[in-house]
C-alpha cells in the first residue's frame, strides 16, 4: 500500500511538471492562436537561465524561490521579444505556418544554447534541504516532489482568479471566443497579445528551472517537452486550462504506473492514452466540440494546370535529373537519390495535408512501415519489396484512417504522431524482428541495379513518377472531388460526395506513395533503423511541403529539393546548421508565407 500511495504522489509530482509548460501553451493558443512549437525552447532556456542564476545564490529555499522567479521574469521578456519581433507578423498566417516560423525558432535557440552554455548537462547542487525525505508508512518520498505537487494546483488557481476575476482575464476570455469582436470593441490587439505571450513564456520559463532539481539543464529537453505539452493541450481541449490539468493529471499517473504495470510500452504510454482519449472524445476532455470539428482549412485558389513557362522548367529539370549520372560525382550523386525519395515523400505528405486538408505530425510512420517491409523482404527479391512494402504501408494507413479522418486540425494532426510513435516504440522493441536499435543492415540492391547510376535512375522513376502519379489523381474527378469536400463539407454532402470515403481514400494513398518512398530509402542506405519513424522524420516532410507551398502542386517537388540542398549544405559548411537553417526557414515563412513555389506561381 505505501509503494501505491508513492507511485501516486510520483505521478502527482509529474502531472504538476507537464501542467506548467502546457498551462503556458494553452494560454498562448487560446487567444493567439498560434501553434508555437518554440515554446519547448522557452522551457529549455528557463532551466538554463535558472541554472545560471541559482548557482550563484544561497543555497536556502526563499533564495531558491527568488531564482526561480527570476528565471521565469526574464524567459517572459524574451517571449515577448519574440512575439513582437516574429509572431505579430504571423498571426493571420495558416497555423501549420506559424508552426513552421516557431520550429525554426526552436533550430536558432538550440545553436545559440550551445554557444552560450556548451554542449554538457548542466545539473543544480543540491543542498540538504533539497535532498530532504518525508516518510510515507516504510517508504521514502523527495520533500521538493511534494512542494511541486502543490505548485501545481496553486499556478492554476492563480490562472483562474486572473481569468475570472481581472479586467485582463475578461479580455483573455473574450479574446479567445471572439478575436474579431473585441477588436470591434476598441481593444489594443497588439498589446493584448504581447502581454498573454509573456505570460506563456513565463510559465514555460517557470517550469524550466523548476525541473532543475529532479533533472539538468540539457540541449535534448526541448523538443521532447514540447511534444507532451502539445499531448497534454490536445488531450485537455485546445484552450481549456482546466483540461490541461485534468490531462496532465490523467497522464503524470498514467505513466508513474505504467513504468512499474506495463514496463515494455512506457515510451508510447503517453501517446496510447491521447488516442483512448481522442477516440473517445474528439474535442479532449474538457475542450468545445466546435473545436475538433469546426473547418481548420481555407478554400484555396483554384488549382489549374501548369502554364506553358512551368511544362518548360519541368522539361527542362528533368532533363537535368535524367543526365545526372553523367555529371556528377559519387557523393553529390548519393545526395541527388536522397533527393528525389524526398520529393515523392513530400509529395505524399501534401496530398494530404493541401488537396485533403489533413494535417499530419507522424506522417514518417507510413515512411517507417515500408521502409521495415522492404528490409525484411530484401532476403527474397528488390523487386517484391518494392512491391509489397507500399501495399503493406497502405493497407495500414487505410486501417488507421478509417477511425481518424472524421477529425481535423491539430486533434487529427495529433493522432498521427500518436500513432507514429506507438509504430517507433515497437520498431525499438520488438528486437527479434526489427533488430530493435541496431536495425536492420545488409539491406543492399544486388545484380546491375547496385551500380550507383543505375540505382539513382530506379529511384529517379519510382519517386518521380509516383509524384506525377499524384498530381494526376489530383486533377481527376476524385481530386477535385476531395478539394470540395475540404473546403466545403456541407456544399459536397449536399450534392452526394462522401467527405468521409474521400478522405480515407487519400489517407490510403498517401501512406502508400509515403511507403514506396520509404522501401527506396531503405535500399538507398543499405539499413533500417527507428530515427526513420521519428519525430524529426516527420517534421523534415512538413517542413518540405510548407516551405515549397501548400497550396500548389509543384510545392513539395521544390520544397524536398530545396530543404535536401540546403541542410545537406550547412551540414558540410557550418557545425552551426541549426542557426543558419532555422534563420533560413524564418526568413523564408516571411518572405514567402505560401511557399516558395506558392510566390512564384502567383507572380
Amino acid at each position: 500500500m505505501d509503494f501505491l500511495v508513492v507511485q501516486l504522489l510520483t505521478g502527482l509530482a509529474s502531472a504538476s511538471s507537464l501542467f506548467l509548460i502546457a498551462a503556458g501553451l494553452t494560454v498562448i493558443f487560446g487567444v493567439t492562436r498560434v501553434v508555437n512549437f518554440s515554446h519547448g525552447s522557452l522551457f529549455m532556456l528557463g532551466a538554463y537561465i535558472g541554472w545560471t542564476i541559482l548557482i550563484r545564490l544561497p543555497r536556502d529555499p526563499l533564495w531558491f524561490a527568488a531564482g526561480v522567479l527570476g528565471a521565469a521574469l526574464a524567459v517572459g521578456a524574451l517571449g515577448a521579444a519574440l512575439e513582437a519581433v516574429l509572431l505579430r507578423r504571423l498571426y493571420r498566417a495558416p497555423e501549420l505556418f506559424q508552426l513552421l516560423a516557431t520550429f525554426g525558432v526552436l533550430l536558432i535557440v538550440q545553436d545559440l544554447t550551445l554557444l552560450i552554455w556548451g554542449a554538457d548537462d548542466l545539473t543544480l547542487p543540491r543542498p540538504p534541504w533539497l535532498r530532504a525525505f518525508v516518510r510515507v508508512g516504510a517508504e521514502r518520498f523527495p520533500l521538493y516532489d511534494l512542494i511541486l505537487i502543490a505548485i501545481g494546483p496553486m499556478v492554476l488557481g492563480l490562472l483562474w482568479l486572473l481569468l475570472r476575476r481581472t479586467r485582463f482575464g475578461i479580455l483573455l476570455r473574450a479574446a479567445t471566443e471572439n478575436r474579431q469582436m473585441v477588436a470591434a470593441l476598441g481593444v489594443n490587439q497588439k498589446a493584448l497579445f504581447s502581454a498573454v505571450f509573456t505570460l506563456g513564456s513565463a510559465l514555460a520559463g517557470l517550469g524550466g528551472a523548476l525541473a532543475l532539481p529532479d533533472a539538468s539543464a540539457n540541449l535534448q529537453i526541448d523538443l521532447g517537452v514540447i511534444v507532451e505539452a502539445f499531448v497534454v493541450v490536445v488531450v485537455g481541449g485546445m484552450g481549456s486550462l482546466p483540461g490541461a490539468y485534468l490531462a496532465a493529471l490523467l497522464i503524470g499517473v498514467s505513466q508513474s504506473f505504467g513504468i512499474v504495470l506495463f514496463p515494455r510500452i512506457t515510451l508510447v504510454l503517453v501517446f496510447a492514452v491521447m488516442a483512448v482519449v481522442l477516440a473517445l472524445r474528439p474535442q479532449g476532455l474538457l475542450g468545445s466540440e466546435a473545436t475538433s470539428t469546426a473547418e481548420t482549412t481555407r478554400a484555396s485558389r483554384p488549382v489549374r494546370p501548369a502554364s506553358r513557362a512551368a511544362r518548360l522548367a519541368g522539361g527542362l529539370a528533368l532533363c537535368l535529373a535524367l543526365a545526372a549520372p553523367l555529371l556528377l560525382g559519387p557523393y553529390p550523386l548519393s545526395v541527388a537519390t536522397e533527393a528525389m525519395i524526398a520529393v515523392l515523400f513530400a509529395a505524399s505528405l501534401h496530398f494530404t495535408m493541401g488537396p485533403g486538408g489533413m494535417p499530419s505530425f507522424g506522417h514518417a510512420a507510413w515512411f517507417g512501415i515500408g521502409a521495415y517491409a522492404a528490409a525484411l523482404l530484401a532476403r527474397q527479391t528488390m523487386g517484391m519489396g518494392l512491391v509489397l512494402a507500399p501495399l503493406f504501408a497502405g493497407t495500414v494507413a487505410a486501417g488507421f484512417g478509417w477511425f481518424v479522418v472524421r477529425l481535423s486540425g491539430v486533434y487529427l494532426a495529433m493522432l498521427t504522431l500518436a500513432f507514429a510513435q506507438i509504430v517507433w516504440a515497437a520498431a525499438s522493441q520488438l528486437v527479434d524482428l526489427t533488430g530493435g536499435d541496431n536495425g536492420i543492415l545488409g539491406v543492399r540492391a544486388t545484380g546491375w541495379v547496385a551500380a550507383p547510376s543505375v540505382f539513382y535512375w530506379l529511384a529517379l522513376a519510382l519517386c518521380l513518377g509516383g509524384a506525377m502519379a499524384l498530381r494526376r489523381v489530383l486533377f481527376a474527378p476524385f481530386g477535385y472531388a476531395l478539394r470540395a469536400a475540404r473546403d466545403a463539407p456541407l456544399r459536397a454532402e449536399a450534392i452526394g460526395l462522401d467527405a468521409q470515403a474521400l478522405r480515407l481514400v487519400a489517407f490510403t494513398i498517401s501512406g502508400a506513395t509515403a511507403g514506396l518512398a520509404g522501401s527506396v530509402f531503405a535500399y538507398a542506405k543499405g539499413s533500417v533503423f527507428p530515427t526513420y519513424i521519428g519525430i524529426g522524420k516527420s517534421v523534415d516532410a512538413l517542413l518540405m511541403v510548407l516551405l515549397g507551398g501548400v497550396e500548389t502542386m509543384a510545392g513539395p517537388v521544390v520544397g524536398a529539393i530545396a530543404y535536401t540542398g540546403l541542410f545537406d549544405a550547412l551540414l558540410l559548411i557550418t557545425d552551426l546548421w541549426r542557426l543558419v537553417l532555422g534563420m533560413a526557414i524564418v526568413a523564408l515563412v516571411l518572405a514567402f508565407p505560401d511557399g516558395i513555389a506558392g510566390r512564384a506561381g502567383r507572380r
